[in-house]
Parts: structure tokens; C-alpha cells; sequence
């Protein structure tokens, strides 16, 4: 596992701290206003997904891998949902350090 003070990109950084302090504000300072995202490949909305997936059902990012210069992640995810799976998310990152887009799905 690569703890999160390691990962190489700052925005992906603070968006895996945010994630597993269960910090919406945090969370919401790591996005960028509009931030989108997809997850399996469907376009969601990210308030309504983070309150889900996130923060109603604690989740928790335990990064395995990155690439991508820190910018695409594997990691075993787990929530009170849906228990833990292995994923893939990949960040859009822009030029003022926060993520305007991120991706998730089964890895």
C-alpha cells in the first residue's frame, strides 16, 4: 500500500485525504466548481455520488498502485455499502492543483 502522504500528485493527494478523513469540505476544496465524474462508465453527479458512496457509508481509499504521475490510482476501496472491491480512478487535474474530473470503476 502506498500511504496517502506519499502519493506524487498534490490535487489526488488531498481528494484520497479528504475521502478517508470522511471531509466533505475537504473534499469539496480538492474539486474544482463543476468538478464531473464517472463511475463503470456513467457520467454521475458528484454530490450525489460522494454523499452515497463516501460519506453516508464511510468510505476508504487504501491506495495499491499509481501511474500516470500520480494521476491514475488502483486501490481497494470499501464502504459500508458494498464492502471492499479493487478499483481504477484516474484524475483530471488542472493547472491551479484541483481536480476538474475523476473516474472510477472495478480494476
Amino acid at each position: 500500500m502506498i500511504a496517502p502522504s506519499q502519493l506524487s500528485e498534490p490535487a489526488v493527494r488531498a481528494f484520497v485525504n479528504a475521502v478517508n478523513a470522511g471531509d466533505r469540505a475537504a473534499f469539496q476544496e480538492a474539486l474544482t466548481p463543476g468538478a464531473t465524474m464517472s463511475d463503470d462508465g456513467s457520467d454521475r453527479d458528484v454530490a450525489q455520488w460522494a454523499d452515497k458512496e463516501i460519506f453516508s457509508s464511510g468510505g476508504h481509499m487504501d491506495v495499491e498502485t499509481e501511474a500516470d504521475g500520480g494521476r491514475s490510482l488502483v486501490v481497494a476501496y470499501r464502504n459500508d455499502t458494498w464492502g471492499e472491491m479493487r478499483t481504477a480512478w484516474r484524475f483530471e487535474v488542472t493547472a491551479d492543483g484541483r481536480v476538474s474530473r475523476f473516474e472510477t470503476g472495478q480494476a
